[in-house]
């Protein structure tokens, strides 16, 4: 489905148009955890996200006619800025369904991009099947935010450049939501550095990764809530297909815990990292995984923070 020589053309593929961020080693969070914690930058992305590997590479992949035609996405946040950032720079028409009631900061700054941008349903199923819809009546190819070897492919580069940097990492561990970078991350750590093991982190109020993981087959979330909204999404046939094969862990956090895994990059580091980004951290803090004295890599990402809704700063209104 997806193999070593995918998330290697996929590199080559994506090269110069996507940055190559740095893994750096952090004396702060080494200290607070007592691993060695390396940190890799993909907050340094133009969107602010991972999410660009996964979704130009797709995008580079569409035939001439595709192209010509258009593309429609389904996301509240990095996916569809991804999306409309790459179909623009490539000249191709993108429509991005996002569901009602996403914070106006995220529709900015994916219209910013010059993607049109549809409000439909109450949650991403509704908003997923209006995007379906559409894509049959107007011809356009719908790009999918993890389900798809190109995308898995794509996220699978983030994990294959921290290897390079730091090929003695003990442990990888990732946020998950629909699966897309946990699944790129284990392939590339297998054949990369099959020694490396990999751990998914979810938050505890949408944890049906780690339920399927343990029941052996997808148990959709129900009504998922958490303020990590980018691992809203339950986990995809292909995702879950790697996944059950390569990761042996899952580990759940809660809210609280995330708010101050935030809250401490913010404050002790001058880095802002999105909800979804912080769960890994926030795991290592909790003390979720044992990992005193070994090599753990995590991937920063800020492309949904959104500064009005912070929970620690007065003029969001919530504390």
């Amino acid at each position: 489905m997806v193999s070593l020589a995918d998330v290697r053309e996929a590199a080559k593929r994506i090269a110069g148009a996507v940055e190559r961020t740095p893994c750096l080693h952090s004396h702060t969070l080494s200290r607070l955890t007592g691993a060695e914690v390396f940190l890799k930058f993909e907050n340094l992305q133009f969107t602010a996200s991972f999410k660009e590997r996964g979704a130009l590479n797709r995008l580079l992949l569409l035939p001439a006619a595709e192209r010509q035609r258009g593309v429609i996405a389904m996301s509240a946040g990095n996916h569809a800025q991804g999306v409309a950032y790459h179909a623009a720079r490539l000249g191709i028409r993108s429509v991005i369904v996002m569901p009602k009631g996403t914070p106006n900061t995220k529709l900015k700054n994916t219209q910013v991009h010059g993607a049109e941008v549809v409000l439909e349903g109450d949650s991403l199923t509704e908003a997923a099947t209006h995007a379906h819809a559409r894509a049959a009546r107007e011809g356009l190819t719908f790009i999918h935010p993890y389900d798809d070897p190109a995308i898995i492919a794509g996220q699978g580069t983030v994990a294959m450049e921290m290897l390079a940097d730091r090929d003695d990492l003990d442990v990888i561990v990732t946020p998950v939501g629909g699966g897309g970078l946990l699944s790129g991350t284990a392939l590339a750590a297998a054949y990369f550095s099959p020694a490396t093991q990999v751990v998914g982190a979810e938050p505890a109020g949408a944890d049906d990764a780690a339920r399927s993981l343990a029941a052996g087959e997808i148990v959709p979330s129900v009504a998922p809530r958490t303020i990590a909204d980018g691992l809203l999404s339950s986990l995809g046939e292909l995702t879950f297909a790697v996944i059950r094969r390569l990761v042996e862990r899952i580990v759940t956090v809660g809210d609280d815990a995330v708010v101050s895994a935030m809250r401490l990059v913010w404050e002790r580091m001058k880095i802002v990292v999105e909800p979804s980004a912080a769960v890994p951290l926030a795991a290592l803090l909790e003390g979720e995984l044992d990992v005193a004295r070994r090599r753990v890599g995590i991937i920063f990402s800020g492309g949904n923070v959104d500064l009005t809704r912070l929970p620690w700063i007065p003029e969001a209104g919530l504390r």
